[in-house]
């Protein structure tokens, strides 16, 4: 039976695009679903869980959409200045980051914010989560690195980098993690924390994915997508995917094959297959094009199928609307945690070292 999934596309336009995606074994359909314009500024961040979609913007809001019921779930109000960064942990938690520096773990139950960490003196560029849910890794405009405990909402590793960073990921295991600064790829070793091999891109990166944990899928500033292998920091693949710069990359697991999923400033979004134990250039499953310059992209799966049949699209003004009966969430009282790198710390303090700062 055809499974069916969401892709979910981010624009220069302001507009949230989704489509419906019917799967079959070398055919796949996208139909527009909805198309939404929730944002005052363009679209900067999508991230999906199994239940919610959430969009940040240069607006400094970050929109929650409850793919179940299929409705506009309310706003997070918190940041001030882009959000350049989100991400789901799971479906208990979303963190975010932005331009004012801040590292925000959410959670989904009620939308509350439970903790707000002053991560970077500048912007936050890129956060990723360890698949263990216990750490979390951020980079920023301040030429940091920065390792976070999530139990205890504390800084546990701080690596200077020289430069800019503005990509971090974790690999699926947990063992490894890349930082992109520009067209350059480190990629560090947990265990030790220092870079095993550096492998660079011939235009500016915009976007990677983990497709295994052996293998990299790298898009820039062209209209090439390369492959890289982490294990030996060398390029195995390459396609061309676009007529222009590919701005995101995405990808899932159907079956025994990977799908890789591209979006591109011509409007385009493209699946292609993939045998990772081959790894020969992908083939073309399906394209839509959204006639947007497009900015992120992501796929959601529901936990339960649900129906590939006709679905009626959702418009604009149905779910404004809909955002009128719902509580928009905002929290006006934090617990900001500000981290002193001046000296060690020699002991702890009674109230565990932390500034609280009353926003």
């Amino acid at each position: 039976m055809a499974a069916v999934l969401e892709l979910i596309a981010g624009s220069y336009e302001q507009i949230t695009f989704g489509y419906r995606v019917k799967t079959g074994e070398n055919d796949w359909t996208a139909k527009p679903d909805f198309t939404h314009h929730a944002h005052t500024a363009s679209v900067s961040a999508v991230a999906a869980s199994e239940r919610f979609v959430v969009t940040g913007s240069k607006d400094e809001t970050i929109q929650l959409y409850d793919m179940k019921k299929r409705t506009e779930h309310g706003a997070l109000l918190h940041h001030e200045g882009t959000i350049s960064c989100l991400e789901f942990y799971g479906t208990s938690h979303l963190l975010s980051g932005g331009e004012d520096g801040l590292l925000c773990v959410w959670s989904t139950k009620k939308w509350e914010c439970m903790t707000t960490i002053k991560a970077h003196k500048g912007h936050v560029t890129s956060l990723s989560v360890h698949p263990s849910g216990k750490l979390a890794l951020t980079v920023g405009t301040d030429k940091t690195l920065r390792t976070w405990n999530l139990i205890n909402g504390r800084s546990a590793f701080i690596k200077n980098i020289k430069q800019n960073a503005h990509i971090v990921r974790w690999s699926p295991d947990g063992d490894r993690y890349v930082v992109v600064v520009n067209d350059k790829i480190d990629i560090y070793k947990l265990e030790t924390a220092s870079v095993t091999g550096t492998i660079a891109n011939p235009k500016r990166i915009s976007s990677v994915k983990f497709l295994n944990n052996s293998f990299l899928a790298v898009a820039g500033d062209d209209e090439t997508v390369r492959f890289c292998d982490v294990e030996k920091a060398k390029w195995v693949c390459e396609f061309k995917a676009h007529e222009t710069r590919v701005k995101a990359v995405d990808s899932l697991m159907v079956d025994d094959y990977c799908v890789l999923l591209t979006a591109s400033n011509d409007g385009y979004i493209k699946m292609w297959k993939i045998h990772l134990k081959e790894l020969e250039p992908p083939v073309l499953l399906g394209e839509v094009n959204t006639t947007a310059r497009l900015t992120c992209l992501a796929v959601w799966r529901p936990v339960q199928p649900i129906s590939d049949g006709p679905s009626k699209a959702a418009t604009s003004e149905e779910l404004t609307q809909e955002l009128t009966k719902k509580k928009r969430v905002r929290e006006i009282t934090e617990k900001v945690i500000v981290e002193d790198e001046s000296k060690p710390k020699k002991k702890k303090k009674k109230n565990g070292g932390k500034k609280t700062v009353k926003q």
